[in-house]
């Protein structure tokens, strides 16, 4: 188990060597699993550790200096991030109704549910954009806007929004900057950064919602 956890790790942190190892063997092949990567950590609530945003960072630099091509990346990859959204989405909804049936559950309840519904109704288009930039709250947001049955129409329409923004934000930026010579020689530490950064609204999320408890 630690071993797989050091490959992950290693795996993610030098994703500019394993990415561009991965282009020149397999070809078109490559956009599958990126595709496949991106669908899973966004429709699957059990892989929320999967690399996203420096997945996409790394997938852009290599575009600019391999076959894969960036307009085919942000096509395909904005799709399996939609597609993982829907998925993500219907589970929420079809299984929603079954695990808050406990009325006296100190965590299923269905009063938690209700509270879901009402936060999404308020704030749902915002919450369903935001969360793509957010690790792990993307996996979960569509789940949670699923359970809280957000309107499907206007979940549908920012859940497409968000994907294109987010795909095309982090692979352009790798794309453009990726191969700059500071960027590029210090690849693993613009990687932690951008994990980094993308956690940071969760912590502001967190550490605002603690102190309004206070």
């Amino acid at each position: 188990m630690i071993d797989l956890l050091k490959q992950f790790i290693e795996i993610v942190m030098h994703l500019d060597k394993h990415l561009g190892a991965i282009a020149n063997s397999y070809g078109m092949w490559t956009y599958a699993l990126l595709a496949g990567i991106v669908f899973c950590e966004t429709g699957l609530v059990v892989t929320p550790f999967l690399p996203g945003d420096s997945l996409l960072f790394a997938a852009g630099t290599i575009s600019a200096i391999s076959t894969l091509k960036l307009h085919w990346l942000i096509i395909g990859l904005s799709l399996a991030a939609v597609i993982g959204d829907n998925v993500n989405y219907w589970v929420g909804r079809y299984i929603g109704p079954k695990v808050f049936q406990y009325e006296n559950s100190r965590l299923l309840n269905k009063e938690y549910l209700e509270r879901t519904r009402k936060f999404y109704d308020k704030y749902g288009a915002k919450a369903v954009v935001l969360a793509r930039f957010a690790p792990i709250i993307r996996t979960f947001a569509p789940f949670v806007a699923g359970i809280g049955k957000m309107n499907y129409r206007r979940f549908i329409v920012y859940s497409i929004l968000g994907s294109l923004c987010w795909v095309g934000i982090f692979l352009s930026g790798g794309y453009f900057f990726g191969n700059i010579p500071i960027v590029k020689n210090n690849f693993t530490v613009v990687i932690f950064a951008i994990i980094i950064i993308s956690l940071l609204p969760a912590a502001v999320g967190y550490l605002r919602h603690r102190n309004e408890k206070k």
